[in-house]
């Protein structure tokens, strides 16, 4: 494939070009198996392991190659291989802290131009989450798009759309159905030759059955929804990019019944950009938007100006992201701590 079509840009070639000073050759990551990578260039795809150099620099396990990254591969001498000897700066990132009480960033995919946050039209779809997922996406860089799926399943739907739009501000929503073919055509404009898009949503909600119906063919495995409480089971356990017949690469991600925020510096204000507004009117310019006096959030959760569960789960995201802020400090801390004990030779051999 020409670079162009998985998406090489002016970004990526400025940021390769020492790498390519040095005879080596540019590739984009499209599976990932523990440290085990699969990469496609210009020369077709290859498999590929890290270099001890990448591995023992990485600083931490998000900056080992991920699904979406563009690297600087060695090619291998008469043979399938390759080794990466760098990866280059990701342009955007799509990450969560990772499940259980480890303190410890996953990341999901990177460099995706589009991100589609996909909610069923039943009795799982959850307003709440969605803001969730906003946040994450605005963090990361990438453009959200709401998709709508199972709107055959929907009496309302309009309504629902509308109700969508107060949370998702400017952001575009597609309402679509797996089932009967509805919105495809409306899905593929998001997707043009050379862009990156990614699916995420919890399970069950029909990420791998929309990718089928962009594919033209049954490409990722499915799972039916249970009818008794609308949930679905993991049917998609890998993360890979998939190219279209029509140009375009789509990034499927698994089902997520988590999705614990890790950072979120500018990605809170983006995807509440009402109360963003509204706040530039409080006494204080540090209100948080509790009980502070003057808190012009508060007045128009009070006047009917703001709902008072959008302004609840506000709240509810922003404390969230500053207990992990001060987790991921004691974290860094006793790791510090623990490496200075060690010795950075010996800490780096137990890694």
């Amino acid at each position: 494939m020409e670079l162009a079509a998985l998406g090489w840009c002016p970004f990526f070639a400025d940021a390769f070009a020492e790498h390519g000073q040095r005879g080596l050759l540019p590739a984009r990551v499209v599976g990932e198996d523990k440290l085990h990578y699969t990469v496609v260039g210009e020369q077709g795809d290859v498999l590929a392991v890290i270099s001890g150099k990448v591995h023992h620099r990485r600083g931490s396990d998000s900056a080992l190659p991920k699904v979406g990254d563009w690297v600087a591969i060695e090619r291998q001498p008469g043979e399938a291989k390759a080794i990466i000897q760098a990866v280059l700066p990701r342009r955007t990132t799509l990450t969560r802290k990772v499940t259980g009480r480890e303190i410890r960033e996953q990341v999901l995919a990177t460099n995706l131009d589009t991100a589609f946050i996909v909610q069923a039209l039943d009795a799982t779809l959850n307003f709440r989450r969605l803001e969730r997922f906003l946040v994450m996406v605005h963090e990361g860089g990438a453009q959200p798009a709401v998709v709508l799926n199972k709107a055959d399943l929907c009496d309302d739907v309009d309504a629902k759309v509308a109700e969508a739009q107060k949370i998702v501000g400017d952001s575009p929503i597609v309402v679509v159905s797996a089932r009967t073919r509805k919105g495809i055509g409306k899905l593929r404009e998001f997707i043009p030759p050379g862009a990156t898009v990614g699916f995420i949503g919890t399970s069950g909600v029909g990420k791998s059955s929309l990718i089928n119906r962009l594919i033209g063919e049954a490409t990722q495995p499915t799972i039916e929804v249970r009818g008794s409480d609308s949930k679905g089971r993991h049917s998609t356990t890998w993360r890979e990019i998939i190219p279209l017949p029509q140009g375009g690469l789509v990034v499927d991600t698994p089902g997520m019944r988590e999705f614990h925020m890790w950072l979120a510096d500018g990605g809170l204000d983006e995807a509440f950009p009402d109360i963003t507004q509204i706040a530039a009117g409080c006494r204080f310019r540090d209100c948080t938007h509790h009980n502070e006096p003057g808190c012009a959030v508060k007045a128009a959760v009070e006047g009917g100006k703001l709902a008072g569960d959008r302004h609840a789960n506000f709240l509810k995201l922003q404390s969230e992201l500053a207990s992990m802020a001060e987790k991921r400090k004691q974290h860094v801390y006793s790791v510090n701590r623990h490496r200075e004990k060690m010795g950075t030779k010996a800490w780096l051999k137990s890694e």
